[in-house]
C-alpha cells in the first residue's frame, strides 16, 4: 500500500478497526494516541508517518529507547510503541497484523468461517496432534483475516499475490516463527486444492525457510541463578506456593509449560511417586520420577494454596474466575517476575521463559555425562536430534565430538 497522508491513514486504519469488532474505548484511545502523533508529524513540517518519525516520536515523548535498555518500560509506553507499530505496519501491509488484539473472532464472512471449522476438522481427522491442530488453526485463522482485508470474502478468489503478500508480514519474526507459519499456510492451500476449494495449488507459491534446529544457541542458567530465582519466590501465600511447583517441575523435571498447564490430579500417581501424563507435543505417554522436592512442594500447594474449586486440573488461576490456565496464558511473565525481584540482569539477547528453565536441565544433565537417549527421554523428545541441540551450550562436549582432521587423513 502506498504511503498516505496520516489523516486518510488514521480513517483507514479506524474502518478496519470497527471490522476487526474492536470495542468503542479501545479506539478512543487509539484516537488519543493519533492525536498526539499528527501534533508530532505537523512540528516537523509533514503530514506523512515514517519509520524513522515514528521512532522519533516514541523517542521524545516517552524517552522509549533508554527506558527499554534499562528494562524500565511500563505498559502505557508499551502501548504507545504498539500504537506506532500498528500504524506503520498498517500502512505497509494494508492489515492489522494479529500480534495487536486478543480478539478471538477474527473473521466476518460466514463462507471464510465455514472453511476454517472445514480446515480445523480436516487436521484432527488426519491425526495431528492437538498442538499442531491449534497451531494449523490460528494460522488459517491469521491468513484468512489478512485476505478478508483485501476484500477477498471467497477462497476461490485467493490469488498468489495474496499469498505472497501475507508472507511479508512475517518479516521481522523469528526463523521457527516464520517456519511454523509457512508450515500451515502450505497445509492449507494443500488442503484448499484437494478438497476442491481452489483451482489452483497455491502451495507451490511458498518459499522455503532453510533452518535448522540447531542455528540457535539455547538460553541457559547457570545453577546460582536457578537457586536465587526459586529462593525469590514467596511460598507463604498461595501463589507463591502455586509458582513454586510450576518453577520446580520445569528445572527439576524439564516438563513442557503446555503440559503443566493441563497436568491433572490423576497424572500423580503417589503411591509409585511418578508423573504419568501423554504429552501434548508429541502424543507419546512419559512417566517421570517425582522427586521429593517437586512432590513436597505440589502437596503443599494442594494442600494450603490451591483454590477450593472443583476442577481435574492440578495448576488454577488465582484471579477470577478461578479455573485452569488456558493456552493463551503465557507463564513467562511468572518468571520474569522473579527474575526481577532475585535481581537476575535481564537480557534483551536471552530467552526469559519457562523454556529456558528447560534448556537448563538439559544441559546440566549432559555436563554430568547423562546419555543423549537418557535425557531425550526425560523431556519427552522423539528423537535425539531435538536434544543434541544442547551440545552447543557446553564447550567442552563439543571439544569431544570434534574430529581430528590428521585422524581422518590417516584412516582414508
Amino acid at each position: 500500500m502506498n504511503a498516505l497522508p496520516f489523516e486518510e491513514l488514521t480513517s483507514r486504519l479506524e474502518t478496519e478497526l470497527h471490522r476487526l469488532h474492536y470495542k468503542e474505548p479501545s479506539i478512543k484511545g487509539y484516537q488519543r494516541m493519533w492525536l498526539r502523533i499528527a501534533s508530532f508529524l505537523a512540528n516537523q513540517g509533514t503530514s506523512y508517518l515514517t519509520e524513522e518519525l515514528g521512532m522519533a516520536f516514541l523517542e521524545r515523548e516517552f524517552n522509549y529507547f533508554e527506558l527499554e535498555r534499562t528494562g524500565k518500560v511500563t505498559q502505557s509506553i508499551c502501548n504507545a510503541f504498539r500504537v506506532v507499530r500498528m500504524l506503520l505496519d498498517f500502512q505497509q501491509h494494508g492489515s492489522v497484523l494479529r500480534r495487536y488484539y486478543k480478539q478471538r473472532d477474527l473473521l466476518n464472512a460466514e463462507g471464510l468461517k465455514l472453511v476454517l471449522r472445514q480446515f480445523a476438522e480436516y487436521c484432527r481427522l488426519k491425526g495431528y496432534s492437538r498442538v499442531t491442530q491449534k497451531h494449523y488453526s490460528n494460522i488459517c485463522e491469521k491468513f484468512l483475516s489478512f485476505v478478508e482485508s483485501q476484500q477477498i470474502m471467497h477462497v476461490a478468489a485467493i490469488e498468489p499475490r495474496h499469498v505472497s503478500a501475507f508472507i511479508n508480514t512475517l518479516l521481522g519474526y523469528m526463523h521457527k516463527t516464520v517456519e511454523l507459519h509457512l508450515c500451515g499456510l502450505r497445509a492449507f492451500l494443500r488442503y484448499l486444492h484437494t478438497s476442491g476449494l481452489h483451482t489452483q495449488d497455491l502451495s507451490g507459491s511458498i518459499p522455503s525457510v532453510m533452518t535448522r534446529k540447531q542455528a540457535r544457541m539455547p538460553s541457559v542458567w547457570n545453577t546460582e541463578q536457578v537457586t536465587k530465582l526459586l529462593e525469590a519466590i514467596d511460598r507463604g501465600n498461595p501463589a507463591g506456593k502455586r509458582d513454586y511447583a510450576i518453577i520446580l517441575l520445569v528445572a527439576r523435571l524439564g516438563l513442557r509449560t503446555i503440559d503443566i498447564k493441563r497436568l491433572q490430579l490423576t497424572n500423580l500417581n503417589w503411591r509409585e511417586n511418578r508423573i504419568e501424563l501423554v504429552q501434548s507435543k508429541t502424543a507419546r505417554p512419559l512417566k517421570l520420577p517425582l522427586l521429593p522436592e517437586v512432590g513436597w512442594a505440589i502437596i503443599d500447594y494442594l494442600k494450603n494454596g490451591r483454590p477450593k474449586v472443583d476442577s481435574p486440573y492440578v495448576f488454577l488461576r488465582h484471579l477470577a474466575p478461578i479455573e485452569p490456565f488456558s493456552e493463551e496464558d503465557r507463564l513467562h511473565q511468572m518468571v520474569v517476575k522473579y527474575m526481577k525481584l532475585a535481581r537476575i540482569p535481564i537480557s534483551p539477547q536471552k530467552k526469559k521463559g519457562l523454556h529456558s528453565l528447560r534448556h537448563t536441565l538439559a544441559s546440566r544433565l549432559l555436563r554430568e555425562n547423562t546419555p543423549l537417549s537418557v535425557i531425550s527421554d526425560i523431556l519427552g523428545h522423539i528423537s535425539t536430534d531435538s536434544t543434541a541441540v544442547y551440545l552447543k551450550v557446553d564447550v567442552d562436549m563439543l571439544r569431544e565430538c570434534a574430529l581430528n582432521p590428521e585422524a581422518v587423513l590417516v584412516n582414508e
